[in-house]
């Protein structure tokens, strides 16, 4: 894609996850052609840039992201030519396509790694992924998922092999921050050097193919043991630079988004953003209530966004400020909700609290990203069963935010004509579940809510991605400026808050519920939102 990568600074993206979006076939299981069919409501939520979660050949033992083939499409979804049109018909409505990169590691199935485990040893190239004879005495614990740890071989070659996540999810050999024992290669040897470059070719092909760039999982988990020594991965940082450089000269326009925050390196950044995730104690912060299980990467406390009022910003305002203090243009990613855990609107957390978090979230200096069914109030479902790696521990399971999307009041609510048994995840029994076509015949609705919101941001500069954001109040109401032109004020919490600012003498209400301004003094009520243009 032509032209310069600067768009993402004023992006709205979407995040799909394909296997349960639309169903046009079927099967039970969401595909390409579905969001082709669905691409007119995409395009009237104003979001202009659409993430999809791995949509590449798999045996889906982790739902995608353990890929088989990273230049095919899976075959439940459709095919390449279904995702060319899609990023065609995409584009004229204005809107680009992210893929999820898996740059760390592959499937068991991968051709790559089968021609290992059926050699008798290391490949004349270089080994594509970790081989030891024996297993390493100074180990990962493989305890938890995502934890790298030695597996032992399951074919003809002898040994074990080192896996990123799952033990089917060889880690891909980038090499060794140190290389003291024979199976630990250094970052210039054949086999990183050959990983790299398919990485380069893989990306290639899709951008050749009209793809605006990448989401990558796990993007600093490719060099091994990186960042034990010195802070921050800078051999990892480094092999980003490098493809960075790359893609700035061969493909200007398109951009790579790191899973998470990229750790700041002596060099310059090579991702275009950071992403604070929702898995993360600046996400979780604000929206965690703990009803979808237990995060097991950090202590649970009470969310900002709560009816009770106990929680603070404090996590998530450091982490941004360290952020700005050090680049003030950097962009920030920032998500309703995603893929790996739980919704807005989960456990407790009712539709009428929604307006405050949606407003938070697409009025602050961040880019905002919705997660799919969230611009109708859909909730998490506790309880469901293990489909395709969801389950990470008894208190983590990832399955309650990947249900079917709730299109109407028909079979499967709208997803697929599918048995329900044959259905990917149950849909939401409730039989006043959230749908689109209700949503539309209600100008209150949470649906008519998101397309305001980002309909006023997109007229309001001040409320996008570039103007700075100041906090006047970091309590119950939530206030900051935009800009200096507008205040903006949330109450997340069942009581009434207020302040008082100067900013809101005789500001101009732009989109309000349960604000009332007098003179200085801003009054907000229970689960109140507003923005005002104040000068």
């Amino acid at each position: 894609m032509a032209g310069s990568a600067d768009w993402l600074r004023d992006a709205v993206l979407y995040e799909i996850y394909p296997q349960s979006f639309a169903d046009s076939d079927g099967d039970g299981i969401g595909d390409l052609r579905g969001v082709i069919e669905r691409l007119d409501h995409i395009a009237s939520l104003g979001v202009d840039t659409l993430w999809f979660n791995p949509c590449f050949a798999s045996p889906f033992v982790d739902a995608g992201y353990d890929v088989a083939d990273y230049l095919r499409i899976a075959p439940r979804y459709g095919t390449n030519d279904d995702m060319v049109e899609l990023v065609a018909k995409a584009g004229e409505r204005g809107i680009r396509v992210l893929l999820d990169l898996v740059a760390g590691h592959t499937s068991v199935e991968h051709p790559w790694f089968q021609r290992e485990l059926h050699a008798a040893g290391p490949d004349p190239e270089g080994d594509r992924y970790v081989w030891a004879a024996e297993e390493p005495r100074r180990a990962w614990s493989a305890d938890l998922p995502g934890t790298p740890a030695w597996v032992p071989s399951p074919g003809p070659r002898p040994g074990w092999y080192l896996k990123n996540f799952y033990d089917e999810q060889p880690a891909l050999n980038f090499g060794w921050a140190t290389t003291d024992e024979p199976w630990r290669d250094a970052v210039t040897d054949p086999g990183p050097r050959r990983n790299v470059q398919a990485l380069k070719d893989v990306m290639a092909f899709w951008f050749e193919r009209g793809v605006a760039g990448f989401r990558v999982d796990m993007a600093f988990s490719l060099v091994k043991d990186d960042g034990a020594a010195a802070r921050g991965n800078p051999l990892t940082a480094a092999l980003w630079r490098e493809i960075r450089e790359w893609m700035d000269a061969t493909h200007p326009g398109a951009v790579i988004v790191p899973e998470g925050d990229e750790p700041r390196t002596a060099g310059p950044l090579a991702f275009h953003a950071d992403f604070l995730l929702v898995i993360k104690e600046e996400h979780a912060s604000l929206f965690d209530n703990h009803a979808a299980g237990l995060l097991p990467f950090q202590e649970p406390r009470d969310p900002f966004f709560d009816a009770a009022g106990r929680g603070s910003t404090r996590p998530f305002l450091d982490a941004w400020n360290a952020i700005r203090d050090a680049d003030p243009a950097r962009p920030v990613i920032l998500s309703t909700a995603d893929h790996d855990f739980d919704r807005l609107c989960c456990g407790p957390r009712t539709a009428e609290q929604l307006g405050a978090a949606l407003t938070f979230l697409f009025t602050w200096g961040s880019v905002p990203c919705l997660y799919y069914g969230d611009e109708i109030g859909m909730r998490y479902l506790p309880g469901l069963p293990e489909v395709e790696g969801s389950i990470c521990n008894p208190a983590y399971n990832r399955s309650g935010c990947r249900t079917p999307m709730q299109w109407d009041d028909g079979p499967n609510a709208g997803f697929s004509a599918a048995d329900p048994a044959r259905l990917y995840l149950p849909v939401d029994p409730d039989p006043d579940r959230p749908t689109v076509a209700a949503q539309e015949r209600d100008p209150d609705s949470t649906l008519h809510l998101v397309r305001r919101l980002v309909a006023l941001r997109r007229a309001t500069p001040a409320l996008g991605g570039r103007a700075g954001t100041r906090v006047i109040h970091d309590g119950y109401p939530l206030a900051y400026l935009r800009g200096d032109t507008h205040l903006v004020v949330v109450n997340p919490r069942r009581e009434p808050a207020g302040i008082g600012t100067p900013h809101a003498r005789g500001a101009e209400p732009l989109l309000v519920h349960g604000v009332e301004v007098d003179g200085d003094a801003v009054s907000v009520a229970g689960f109140g939102y507003g923005v005002f243009a104040i000068g």
